[in-house]
């Protein structure tokens, strides 16, 4: 029988090969700044960057036998992310990601429902003004945003 550990690990190195393919591809797309504006390669290499460093942890956590031992904790951070990408086409990348903000903060009692609310507002905020406004990049407004006109 495969130990725990052991699944650990090998799931770990997947996900860091999946993200050093990620880096390699996006570095073959061209990374950095051109005349107009951010490469394509750009976003999706500091995602494989962040992949990549998630699974280091995950893998000296698992080495360690300190993965997580609770199915719950791993449920409320899958569940919410799931209904996340599921109303996206609905409502939005905004309000979804206040959503899911606030349900992964407030839900838990990981934060006051205030503290949230403030974060929860302030992150779509943000991401219109990275988005739309600095990069000129148009995330999912939703069939609700359609509706309304954006």
């Amino acid at each position: 029988m495969i130990s725990r550990r052991a699944l650990e690990i090998a799931t770990a190195a997947l996900t860091g090969i999946f993200g050093v393919v990620v880096v390699v591809s996006s570095i073959d797309n061209g990374i950095g700044w051109s005349s107009a504006g951010v490469d394509a390669g750009t976003f999706p290499c500091l995602t494989g960057i962040i992949i990549v460093l998630g699974s280091l942890y995950n893998m000296g956590q698992g080495a360690l036998g300190r993965g997580p031992s609770e199915l719950r904790r791993l449920a409320g951070l899958f569940v919410p992310a799931a209904i996340f990408v599921a109303v996206i086409p609905i409502v939005g990348m905004y309000l979804a990601s206040a959503g899911y903000v606030f349900a992964v903060l407030a839900l838990p009692k990981r934060q006051s429902v205030v503290s949230a609310l403030v974060i929860a507002v302030v992150t779509p905020l943000a991401l219109y003004v990275v988005f739309e406004r600095m990069f000129q990049v148009s995330l999912p407004h939703g069939a609700l945003g359609a509706a309304f006109g954006f």
